[in-house]
């Protein structure tokens, strides 16, 4: 066994051993830290990351909770993970796909990223949010570089599809009919934690990304090698629309991710309460 598999085992040994739930779920939410849109579950038990042994709990620099959460009329369970591990803060991309694989072990099979991005296409705005249906990965690194575990996922896992296509037109049909607006979107992944210059926004939008981000592509990348469906979304807080780029304060970035949390609040409680307990999307 791999020391990846061990520490993978590890992880989901302490948090089966800790689950108020009596069964397995199928569906988990991956999130930045303490989202507004929490308010939509009823979170039952939180673990903070730097307690589960041993792939989390090196994660100092971090805020996160594992979360066992239900609907609040307590019919549909499910897991959040609260909080990214981001590779800018210096950890290696492994560890940032830990809790990836970590949700594969405990028998998830689909899951939703969110994350907060900024958007580079110019009719894209502030305080909407993305769908995201594809991604260019400038990040300069992947969680699949080093040793193959085969019983992970495969050497060379296909990622043709990486934002499961009947998924995200079944989305895109409920958005539809919900009259919600929404953006499709190639997000780009970079390192960050630097905002990005005006010739960089120029550079990204003129290779075909709409929206920007720190989080999602190594953790889209880990879903896909280990077999889980994908979906996610960007509450897009800025515009890095070249030419028109200015500073914008860390309040007024807050202020329009807030406005598009409130616009996801119900799509994701609806999410959840419309997955199969079963599981998968196809």
């Amino acid at each position: 066994m791999t020391e990846q598999k061990e520490r993978i085992y590890e992880s989901a040994a302490f948090l089966k051993a800790e689950s108020p739930f009596k069964d397995k779920v199928s569906f988990a939410v991956v999130t930045y830290y303490n989202p507004s849109f929490l308010k939509e579950f009823k979170l039952l038990k939180k673990i903070n990351y730097t307690d589960i042994p041993p792939g989390f709990n090196g994660v100092k620099e971090t805020k996160g909770d594992f979360i066992f959460a239900s609907l609040k009329n307590g019919r549909k369970k499910f897991i959040i993970l609260n909080g990214h591990i981001n590779f800018y803060n210096g950890y290696e991309m492994r560890d940032v796909a830990h809790p990836i694989y970590v949700l594969k072990e405990l028998g998830v099979k689909n899951i939703v990223i969110v994350d907060e991005v900024g958007h580079l296409n110019p009719r894209y705005r502030a305080g909407e949010i993305a769908l995201i249906y594809d991604h260019i990965n400038l990040m300069g690194d992947n969680p699949l570089i080093g040793e193959n575990d085969n019983t992970l996922g495969p050497r060379f896992p296909d990622m043709s599809n990486p934002y499961d296509e009947k998924w995200y037109n079944d989305l895109e049909k409920y958005l539809i009919a919900q009259k919600i607006k929404y953006n499709p979107s190639v997000y780009l992944g970079v390192t960050g934690p630097e905002t990005e210059t005006e010739a960089e926004c120029r550079f990204y939008r003129d290779i075909g990304a709409d929206v920007l981000g720190y989080s999602l592509v190594p953790e889209n990348i880990a879903a896909v090698h280990c077999g889980l469906n994908c979906m996610a979304f960007g509450m897009i807080s800025r515009e890095l629309v070249a030419d028109r780029l200015v500073e914008i304060s860390a309040e007024d970035r807050l202020k329009n991710r807030l406005k598009a949390e409130k616009i996801f609040a119900p799509i994701i409680a609806d999410l959840v309460s419309t997955l199969p307990d079963s599981g998968g999307s196809k």
